[in-house]
């Protein structure tokens, strides 16, 4: 069925939401059903948002983080409306792709990482929360992804295949790494990071780097979503100084393997990711959590902002405390 043959509308809960990072603008292997443009209090998300269902009719939302022709940069991705848009529609955990740059040797261009911990270096430009003056609210973040989740998507490296016989792709997660954290480093970007930057990261026990985990992960959790990324290496980033730094001619060359294995990944565990969300393992552990976070009293509401946060919580906030 082609695009413009897709119903406009969908009905049905989606629970599941994928985010698709550089290099990974669609699903294979799923059968769309409907092609939806949402715009949220926060404007449209970067995408059409795409619902495609798996074999037992499980749908799944589906949205290009940096648009169809990769038209937003890393600062300017809508991730406001992308994550308000996979909210309104019912979902509760999300799986997002990125691709990333390597800080240690061990995790090779074309490795997939679950990372568990976020160092933010990025410059306090992008829109990273829901609320605002006059309707305040913090979230803690001490755990940026969902460890069940993470746990979950991490037994399925056997998934990813080799592009070239011999080739070993692994998948690195906290078990593997012997209980260590896998930390991600957000930069800004555009420019990708100096000699000195990239082994600053390093030295602080970066694992991988890239332009996109935040706000992501920050907005989900005020959404109360569920939420794991899976990074996807393509390059060694500017550490190493017997080689080049990272360039776009060679992170290209690593998105094809890495956009096939990332579907081949995907296909492997959604069907065991639909049954742990049907089964309320997965996508709950947040439910209510917002409810009593906000702390601004009720006399300095802003109606305005209080409005558009209801566009994610229509039953939330009706009984804040008048402090």
């Amino acid at each position: 069925m082609s695009s413009e043959q897709l119903a406009t509308s969908f009905d049905e809960p989606v629970l599941l939401g994928v985010i698709g990072g550089t290099g990974l603008y669609s699903l294979s292997g799923l059968v769309p059903v409907a092609k939806l443009d949402i715009t949220t209090p926060w404007g449209k998300p970067s995408s059409p948002v795409t619902i495609s269902k798996t074999a037992s009719g499980f749908p799944i939302a589906f949205i290009s983080r940096h648009g169809v022709h990769h038209e937003f940069t890393p600062s300017t991705v809508p991730a406001q409306a992308n994550i308000a848009a996979l909210k309104h529609l019912g979902v509760n955990s999300i799986i997002a792709f990125s691709a990333v740059g390597s800080l240690q040797q061990h995790i090779k261009p074309r490795d997939f990482v679950i990372p568990t911990q976020i160092i933010d270096r990025t410059k306090g430009i992008r829109p990273s929360t829901f609320f605002d003056t006059g309707f305040v609210a913090h979230v803690p973040f001490g755990d940026p992804f969902d460890y069940k989740l993470g746990k979950l998507l991490g037994e399925f490296g056997h998934a990813l295949g080799a592009e070239h016989e011999g080739d070993e792709v692994l998948l690195h997660t906290k078990k593997s790494e012997g209980g260590k954290d896998l930390t991600v480093i957000c930069m800004e970007g555009p420019a990708f990071s100096t000699r000195a930057e990239s082994k600053l990261y390093q030295s602080w026990g970066g694992s991988v780097i890239n332009m996109s985990v935040l706000p992501e992960a920050k907005l989900a959790k005020e959404a109360e979503i569920s939420y794991q990324m899976i990074c996807m290496s393509t390059d060694y980033d500017a550490w190493r100084e017997e080689e080049e730094p990272v360039t776009l001619e060679i992170v290209v060359g690593n998105l094809k393997a890495n956009s096939a294995n990332a579907n081949n990944l995907l296909v492997a565990v959604l069907s065991t990711v639909e049954k742990a969300i049907k089964a309320g393992e997965i996508g709950k552990d947040l439910e209510g959590f917002m409810r009593h976070s906000v702390v601004t009293g009720r006399p300095a509401h802003d109606p305005v902002v209080k409005a558009k946060v209801q566009y994610l919580f229509p039953h939330y906030f009706d009984e804040e405390r008048n402090l």
